[in-house]
Order: structure tokens, then C-alpha cells, then sequence
């Protein structure tokens, strides 16, 4: 990782774990044991990645940084309620989320299917109530809505249902695609257009091409992913390893091979590059997050 991606992600870490303890519910505030686990559930080592893409596309496009902690918590606070409840028994049944018993080993079923549930709401409150937030009410709500899409039935929630659907079954490359279009995918388009938004005179060609970028790092994240099933170390992953592989479920290494799995991973980031020419220097961090996608240990 770059020296300077490394100061970004310790930096709007914080920034951002900040922000999520002022708007989490106190574990002292009833009904106690629920705000307890959903505190457990989000502040659980996280690497931050949706809010750091969140910040990072603000500084390329010179947005003021308070104006994107809303944002942030929101992406985040999404990407926590679905690991929670990808977790449960019913879902994935993973006992660890990095390195650590899942909600659901921690507190119980019931708890953790309601701590999903309050994550999600929060999430839409802070994009709605948040003050610092960019004073533009349909700036606002077209955040509010591209949220709930890329979180519901046609983004992330879709990715799971085809995901739960292709377990033990054949899928092809571009089955296999879409899936991950949807699970993993969506949200981190969610992440850079949320901060895109948050110009409403952005115009339409920066907006494409952020996307764009957007789309080619969510699909390496996912490759990485099973690339490290794989390849990787139960304890540098969190979670053992080869549990996909044991599950059953499609990847791309066992749909295409683990060479041209690397290939299309590198072909992907080159794209991904190509996409943020127009913006310069300015977008050095986002380069830099993009091989850190594909060149990280977990």
C-alpha cells in the first residue's frame, strides 16, 4: 500500500469512526443490549473501504470533508448490516467476522436479524437529517434513492439471493458477473456516486466516468476475494480459509481459472485507471486504493 493511501486509511478511519459513534445509539440507552450489538456489529475492525472511496472521490472533486461524513456512515453503516445478517445461519452460517464471533455467536439469532435492521434505517436518517451534509434537497434525495436501490432486491439484497441460489450449481462468467455486479459491486458504485451527488453541478461525463471506475475496482474487489479463498491465510483473512471453496460456491477462480482470473483483474484495473484521466492529480489517491484492491492480503 502506498505510504500515502496508508495516512487516507487511518485518517478517514477515524474520521469516519468518529462520526459513527456520534450518530450509534449509546450502549447505556434502551433498549440497551440491542444498541450494544449493533455498536459490536460496526465497530468491529472494519477496513473502511466503502467510507475511504466515499472521501477520497470528494477530495478529487474538491468537496469540503465535513459535507461527506454523512455519506460515509451511510455506506458503511449498510455494508455493516449486510455482513450481519449474511452471517446468520440461515445465510452464509460463518461463526467469525474478522477474527471474531459474528453477531449472531455473540449475542443470539434474534438480536442480530434486528441489529441488520437498525443499521439500515440509521443509515437513511443520517442521509436525511444530516446538517453538514450538501445543502441541495434533491441532491439529498437522489442519494436517498440511489442508497435504497443499490442496497435493495435490484443491487446488494439481489446479490445475496442469487449468491444463496447459485450455491453448488454451475454458473457462467457472466452469471457469475452479474451476481457480484449486485452483491458486492453495487455498493461500492454507491460509495464514489454518493460522493459525486454531493456536487450537484458535477457534470454528466466526470459522473460516467466515475461510475465507470467505480464499476471495474467493485468487480476486482470481488475477484481479489476469491482470489484470497484461495490463495490466502486463515489468520491474515479473519475468516478460514477456503470456506467459499468448501461451500461450494461459484468463483472466479473455479469458474475460469486462476490465471485468467488475475488477468481479468489487471485488465479491470487498467480500465479503472483509464477512467480518472480527466481529473489528474487529484485522483492519485483513488489510483492508489485501486491497486490496493488488488494487491491486498485480506
Amino acid at each position: 500500500m502506498a505510504v500515502n493511501l496508508k495516512t487516507y486509511f487511518t485518517q478517514y478511519r477515524d474520521r469516519v469512526e468518529t462520526a459513527l459513534d456520534q450518530w450509534l445509539p449509546g450502549d447505556n440507552i434502551h433498549p440497551a443490549h440491542l444498541h450494544e450489538a449493533m455498536r459490536y456489529s460496526t465497530f468491529n475492525g472494519g477496513k473502511r473501504v466503502r467510507p475511504l472511496l466515499v472521501y477520497l472521490t470528494g477530495d478529487a472533486l474538491e468537496i469540503p470533508t465535513k459535507q461527506l461524513d454523512g455519506p460515509a456512515c451511510a455506506i458503511e453503516l449498510i455494508h455493516s448490516y449486510s455482513l450481519v445478517h449474511d452471517d446468520l445461519p440461515a445465510m452464509d452460517d460463518d461463526d467469525l467476522r474478522r477474527g471474531k464471533p459474528t453477531c449472531h455467536k455473540a449475542y443470539d439469532e434474534a438480536t442480530a436479524i434486528l441489529v441488520g435492521d437498525g443499521l439500515q434505517a440509521l443509515a437513511f436518517h443520517i442521509l436525511a437529517s444530516d446538517d453538514s451534509m450538501v445543502n441541495d434537497a434533491t441532491a439529498r434525495l437522489r442519494m436517498c434513492a440511489l442508497l435504497a436501490h443499490s442496497s435493495g432486491s435490484r443491487g446488494m439484497v439481489g446479490g445475496q439471493a442469487i449468491d444463496l441460489a447459485a450455491t453448488g450449481k454451475s454458473l457462467t462468467l457472466a452469471e457469475l458477473q452479474d451476481m457480484h455486479i449486485h452483491k458486492t459491486g453495487a455498493l461500492i458504485r454507491t460509495s464514489v456516486m454518493l460522493a459525486a451527488y454531493s456536487k450537484p453541478d458535477l457534470d454528466t461525463s466526470s459522473i460516467e466516468n466515475l461510475d465507470h471506475y467505480a464499476k471495474c475496482i467493485g468487480l476486482n474487489f470481488q475477484i481479489k476475494d476469491d482470489i484470497l479463498d484461495i490463495e490466502g491465510e486463515t489468520e491474515t483473512l479473519g475468516k478460514p480459509q477456503g470456506s467459499d471453496l468448501n461451500a461450494n460456491k461459484p468463483t472466479y477462480p473455479a469458474i475460469v481459472g486462476m490465471d485468467e482470473a488475475k488477468r481479468m483483474m489487471n485488465d479491470l484495473h487498467q480500465e479503472a485507471l483509464e477512467s480518472l484521466s480527466q481529473l489528474g492529480d487529484k485522483a492519485d489517491p483513488l489510483r492508489d486504493l485501486a491497486e490496493y484492491i488488488i494487491s491486498r492480503k485480506y
